[in-house]
């Protein structure tokens, strides 16, 4: 009996693209599944003719012989698929379907031994001074976490012996299983994928190749790091079982608050008391910079609570740069308290003297103005 076209049986034109394919095959596969079909023979043999023909279609080798030479291609083993019913595996293409439709679901694709896994990665949390974090230090940190067995240099089996091959999978790391007509693969539950195992494990280590273990590590800390900042410590987290490589450690810095300034970038703030006499007259005032020096700041006659100095290149580092950001310093006008009766006498004069002359409040005179033209609308 002379077999069907391939491309009639899964229904699509000879230009068809892998894609239009492989929804052919799938649609067909799912109707014709002897699952679906207990006891239907004829379901069954069109589920044969039709996987054998995308085992061939999605080839392009075979494809290409196909289309040059028809079923004559593969008549006396000829571009031949491996066993199954008939000496076809029929089974493989739906596989490769069922494969890609959930993926690593059920243990990964197809392939060998991927041995132990590496080992996990570690955070730390580290808070250091605003000055650090101008100037870079370096510092030391103790992490608890798991290194390499000493005893047996982290194989996991005890001295003068080695891991054999997994009997189980040999060496692959995966094992096959076969339900129906699904081919299913997953981890080696003997070996745990690793594709050895250790008959005589390390009595320091029970076989595991790694030991809980404090360690002291140092730490570089650059010159102008922010808050939140992430340093990476490669093949310093813990040790990967039984020789695997090691993850890393990662270092997230938090800036303490700083009792004078407060950090915005690369510029700082700093507010700093005036005293009335000085913000009145004028003067100058010393004040401390991030880098442990002082600076002076000239104060002109009449300056005003809330008004800011720039100190130019006195802000903190930029990271991996020899720049510096800016200062800026805020005056606050500050009042008198516990005056004296001298003083209350001086303020007075004072006062009655700026009332005579004018002009000696700005501020206060123009938003007292403003006040007076509101209430006059409101009676009008």
């Amino acid at each position: 009996m002379a077999k069907q076209d391939y491309y009639e049986l899964l229904g699509v034109a000879k230009t068809a693209s892998a894609d239009d394919l492989k929804k052919a095959y799938r649609k067909l596969a799912m109707q014709y599944h002897p699952d679906r079909n207990q006891g239907d023979k004829a379901a069954e043999q069109k589920f044969k003719e039709v996987s054998e023909a995308y085992e061939v279609l999605k080839d392009e080798q075979k494809r290409a012989a196909y289309d040059r030479f028809g079923h004559a291609a593969f008549e006396n083993g000829g571009g031949r698929a491996g066993g199954g019913a008939g000496g076809f595996d029929f089974g493989s293409g739906f596989a490769d379907i069922f494969e890609e439709m959930f993926g690593d679901f059920m243990g990964g694709r197809r392939g060998g031994g991927q041995g132990p896994g590496r080992g996990s990665d570690l955070r730390y949390n580290l808070e250091i001074s605003l000055e650090d974090a101008f100037k870079g230090t370096s510092t030391n940190v103790r992490v608890p976490t798991s290194v390499a067995c000493d005893v047996c240099n982290g194989t996991g089996a005890e001295s003068g012996t080695q891991p054999v091959t997994c009997p189980t999978c040999n060496g692959a790391g995966k094992v096959r299983a076969q339900q129906g007509f699904f081919t299913i693969e997953r981890t080696c539950p003997a070996c745990a994928g690793a594709g050895r195992v250790i008959k005589d494990p390390c009595r320091n280590c029970g076989g595991h190749g790694r030991v809980r273990k404090e360690k002291t590590l140092q730490v570089n800390i650059p010159a102008g790091v922010e808050d939140g900042t992430r340093i990476r410590l490669t093949g310093e987290g813990e040790a990967g079982a039984r020789g695997a490589p090691p993850g890393d450690l990662y270092i997230f810095l938090a800036i303490a608050p700083h009792a004078l300034f407060i950090r915005d970038g690369a510029n700082i703030q700093c507010r700093v008391p005036i005293p009335m006499t000085t913000a009145a007259l004028g003067g100058t005032v010393e004040v401390p910079t991030i880098d442990g020096s002082r600076a002076r700041v000239s104060i002109p006659p009449g300056t005003q609570s809330g008004h800011q100095f720039r100190l130019k290149g006195k802000g903190m580092s930029v990271l991996r740069s020899t720049q510096r950001g800016d200062m800026y310093v805020t005056a606050l006008v500050e009042t008198p308290v516990n005056l004296t009766k001298r003083q209350q006498e001086l303020m007075r004069e004072f006062e009655k003297a700026g009332e005579e002359k004018g002009g000696t409040h700005p501020e206060s005179e123009g938003f007292f103005a403003k006040v007076k033209e509101l209430w006059a609308d409101l009676k009008e």
